[in-house]
């Protein structure tokens, strides 16, 4: 397979003013010259193959962001060099728009106030796509999804999922090599997220294309992609796949206990008995992290019992949501 994204040691600075406090500081800084540099990016290197599903993954202002706006031809980088399909992003932006889809956040690309269909529409004419190839798009969505009763509706009367679900199929309508999903879930149902997981990996499957995908949801990352990056701070922590990520963390097992009492309180209270453990609470169990290198299961449950009476209690491998959270706090060793 080839690669469609080849990224170089890529570095991205920005000038940011040193800001004074109050007016008079306000005042002063119209007139400064007092900037820092902030490195947002700091040295990233990655190849992407041609129909990968990527997991794009850091937490709020790692720099994510700024390295898909370098990729989409929005920014340059300070220095490195970056190739997405052959072409340099930044020095041609119009081919490089010709062969990206985009779905950032919930900024739709859809017109209000027109049907979906008419959406379609312009969006083939700007593209330039044939009657052909829009119509087989057409068919495509047809047999993936029920998007009869959304063709004729104005997206200003859609629901949140079904504007979400639109903007997708907006993304994917001219056929482009990559396609690029900003948090495409987030504020949906459990319902409205299965569907669009699975258009996303129809999508991928039928037509080869290469998703960049940034989520904050886990249930999208273990869904989808088979491949994940982090980054934090601008720089890169892991780039493999989420197996190999778990083998990291293999000691770790998930004690799950229910007990009586406010389970959050209860937690708390847990959280200070097992010094160097993570403790959490949801509606149902309270939830222990084990490192088995450092005490065993049972031990922890046997000490759990004589202050608590423990009525049920559940045991399991370390999820990705606890190995992502781990490596934001700790790294990879």
């Amino acid at each position: 397979m080839s690669n469609i994204i080849e990224i170089k040691n890529i570095t991205k600075e920005f000038k940011v003013l040193n800001r004074r406090e109050g007016l008079k500081g306000s005042l002063k800084d119209l007139f400064s010259r007092n900037y820092k540099i902030v490195r947002a990016v700091d040295n990233i290197s990655m190849n992407i193959e041609q129909g990968e599903i990527v997991g794009y993954l850091g937490p709020n202002g790692a720099g994510k962001s700024t390295t898909i706006k370098m990729m989409t031809g929005i920014l340059e980088p300070t220095s490195g060099k970056i190739l997405v399909n052959g072409s340099v992003p930044y020095k041609d932006r119009t081919k490089n728009a010709q062969e990206i889809g985009v779905v950032f956040g919930q900024r739709s690309q859809l017109w209000w106030a027109l049907p979906l269909i008419e959406s379609f529409k312009i969006l083939k004419d700007i593209y330039g796509v044939s009657d052909e190839n829009y119509n087989d798009m057409l068919t495509l969505y047809k047999s993936l999804v029920d998007i009869e009763p959304l063709l004729h509706k104005p997206v200003r009367q859609m629901s949140l999922g079904q504007r979400t679900l639109s903007d997708i199929l907006a993304a994917f309508l001219h056929n482009p090599k990559i396609v690029f999903l900003d948090e495409p879930t987030i504020g949906l149902d459990v319902s409205m997220k299965a569907k669009i997981r699975t258009l996303i990996h129809a999508l991928n499957k039928e037509k080869n294309t290469t998703v960049i995908l940034t989520t904050h949801d886990m249930g999208d990352v273990d869904a989808l992609c088979e491949r994940i990056v982090i980054i934090d701070k601008g720089k890169m922590l892991y780039d493999n796949d989420i197996e190999h990520l778990k083998k990291f963390f293999g000691s770790y097992r998930t004690l799950k206990i229910r007990i009586d009492g406010d389970l959050k309180q209860q937690a708390e209270k847990i959280q200070h008995e097992l010094s160097g453990f993570s403790v959490s609470a949801d509606d149902e169990w309270i939830s222990i992290l084990v490192d088995e290198e450092k005490a065993k299961v049972m031990e922890v449950l046997s000490q759990l019992q004589k202050s608590y009476e423990i009525r049920d209690m559940q045991l399991e491998e370390i999820s990705t949501e606890e190995v992502i959270k781990k490596i934001y706090e700790e790294g990879v060793q």
